[in-house]
């Protein structure tokens, strides 16, 4: 079967797509059948950059492997049991169809809280939520006290998370593994940067998720979006020379793809 991975968080801004983006073309890249989703059914950004890929290797004439891209498939109303949501019902169908051809599945999930979210949650066998270096992001998670020192309680995201967690319990699936990355982390040792550390380490621990390092703030992944692109096809279009930006953002993707530890998955970039 297909591994399932869960890209989530309901806060916009976090780096989501961005992550979506590469972790599924560095898999095509590596040889890995990959079939992607994407839930925000409004702004579809992951389908847009798969969309901006398969236009710009058409218009150059390469070749490079790409990720498939698939819509929720339409249903009839007649088509529901008595009781069954409308929303469920595409979402195992979509992955059923996906499943058969593929090694893995991503799905790329909205900012903010929805059925079609919920659901996905519940199918992962890896869950990436990635989070901005900040207690703003942090709040999603858990609560913590004036002094950001002492976590008073988990957050609405992690609620969801752990109800997803005793769906699968119950259906006899495999717990989710679940891998909060840490995007934007200040490069000094910046005090917030030290008590985010400390928080995260003991919520870590309390509610059970490991933490992967994430991408820094870049303007490359905002100049690539228009043609698909990430920075392993730079030398696939004839970029010869990559300045150090673009060398240690690679290098931030192949400890992020080490870090996941995805089943039959060696980074070789």
């Amino acid at each position: 079967m297909a591994h399932i991975i869960v890209v989530g968080n309901e806060k916009g801004g976090a780096g989501k797509s961005t992550v979506s983006m590469h972790v599924a073309t560095a898999l095509s890249r590596m040889g890995h059948k990959v079939s992607t989703l994407d839930l925000d059914l409004r702004q579809k950004t992951l389908g847009r950059y798969v969309t901006n890929r398969r236009a710009f290797l058409d218009q150059k004439g390469l070749d490079l492997p790409t990720p498939a891209y698939h819509e929720l498939p339409e249903i009839a109303q007649g088509d529901l049991k008595p009781g069954e949501n409308a929303f469920d019902h595409r979402l195992s169908m979509a992955v059923a169809r996906m499943e058969a051809d593929s090694d893995f599945i991503l799905i790329d999930c909205p900012g903010s809280h929805t059925r079609l979210s919920q659901v996905a949650h519940s199918l992962a066998d890896t869950l990436i939520t990635p989070l901005n270096d900040s207690f703003i992001d942090f709040d999603l998670l858990a609560h913590v006290d004036s002094d950001g020192e002492e976590i008073t309680g988990p957050s609405v995201y992690s609620e969801m998370v752990w109800n997803a967690r005793q769906l699968r319990a119950q259906a006899g699936l495999k717990p989710i593994d679940w891998v909060v990355v840490r995007n934007r982390v200040g490069a000094q040792a910046m005090v917030n940067k030290e008590k985010m550390e400390r928080a995260i380490n003991k919520l870590a621990k309390r509610i059970g998720f490991r933490t992967a390092p994430g991408f820094n703030e870049r303007v490359i992944f905002r100049e690539l979006f228009p043609r698909g692109l990430t920075l392993l096809d730079l030398r696939d279009i004839g970029v010869k020379g990559m300045n150090i930006s673009n060398v240690a953002a690679r290098h931030e993707l192949r400890d992020l793809i080490r870090a996941l530890d995805l089943p039959g998955v060696t980074p070789n970039f």
